[in-house]
């Protein structure tokens, strides 16, 4: 809490998040009740190796919302999507993994973030993947250079649904926080279009969390180096915010800049020294991060997601090194 007042701290918190499934895993808890078991058991797992500073529950296996858009020919067609209800299979389960997993960390001090996606990304992930494709020009692009106001309707009504499960989550799983992830990563709609007709229905979804709790997190995502364009989401209200360090090349002293002096956290790469390096390096990276960055309104995280295979022991020494930074 004093990281996010931006007060001194006896040493800075450390939030590392992986999957427990695999990426092929992914999205398929519905279908596969192993992988759902999988996901929930992953949790566990983790704990018996490090008790974190930050949990957040990682729903690898439903992850980003499920949308029919196999009808959608034209951008008016998106006006007739149906997001999941209230009562469908994914919302129980989403439920389901949140109290689940909770319960691994009973008796923890450390605040629970449960995450959401943007409604854009939800559109995405359901016209053919979350990730831009080389030399193409996705297809929900067209729809907004066609006819805005059709995209911006659906981006509506998904943004009501993403609301109406963020509430669930918080106010009857008792999860602390949002830990609400956004990206326009390699800049996949142009950034123009993006704040006039995205921007929107991201703000949407986190003032309405705000009003749920004041403790939420903004991860802009730059997934394996995909970069982001830090400016479309620099008024975006969150209590601390992440992006990819490496990616952006934005450091975490000149992305607190930007974002008017917010809490801030990350600093580590995804998949360099924090899963390859020696303990030593280990170290020498995160008092680099804090010789950088100070010890003020930050955290120490990476740019996205470590490997899922990570040897959680590493986490502890990055907490480790944090200390003795303090202490010296």
């Amino acid at each position: 809490m004093n990281f996010l007042a931006n007060k001194p701290v006896d040493r800075v918190p450390v939030a590392f998040f992986h999957h427990f499934c695999s990426e092929n895993e992914w999205f398929k808890g519905l279908e596969n009740e192993a992988i759902f078991e999988k996901n929930i058991e992953g949790h566990r797992k983790a704990r018996e190796i490090f008790d974190p500073d930050v949990i957040k529950i990682m729903n690898d296996s439903l992850m980003i919302m499920p949308l029919d858009t196999s009808f959608v020919k034209t951008p008016a067609d998106l006006r007739k999507i149906q997001p999941p209800a209230m009562d469908s299979a994914f919302v129980k389960k989403t439920r389901e993994l949140t109290l689940r997993a909770m319960e691994f960390y009973a008796g923890s001090d450390a605040p629970v973030y449960v995450t959401g996606f943007s409604p854009i990304m939800v559109l995405r992930a359901s016209m053919g993947g979350i990730a831009p494709v080389e030399g193409e020009k996705p297809r929900l692009v067209s729809f907004l250079e066609e006819d805005p106001d059709s995209v911006v309707a659906a981006l509506d009504i998904l943004a009501e649904s993403i609301m109406a499960i963020d509430e669930m989550l918080i106010k009857e799983c008792k999860a602390e926080g949002l830990y609400f992830s956004v990206n326009n990563q390699s800049h996949i709609i142009p950034d123009e279009l993006y704040s006039k007709y995205v921007t929107p229905s991201d703000m949407k979804v986190m003032d309405h969390a705000n009003t749920l709790s004041d403790i939420n997190l903004l991860h802009i995502c730059g997934y394996h180096g995909r970069a982001n364009n830090l400016e479309l989401f620099k008024n975006y209200k969150a209590a601390a915010y992440n992006w990819a360090v490496h990616a952006e090349g934005v450091t975490l002293s000149e992305g607190k800049k930007l974002f008017g002096g917010k809490p801030v956290f990350g600093g580590f790469e995804q998949a360099t020294v924090i899963y390859t390096g020696t303990r030593e390096e280990v170290e020498a990276a995160t008092y680099a991060i804090l010789d950088e960055a100070g010890q003020i309104g930050v955290m120490l995280g990476a740019d996205c997601t470590v490997p899922t295979d990570i040897d959680d022991n590493r986490l502890e020494w990055v907490r480790q090194a944090a200390i003795k930074y303090a202490a010296k």
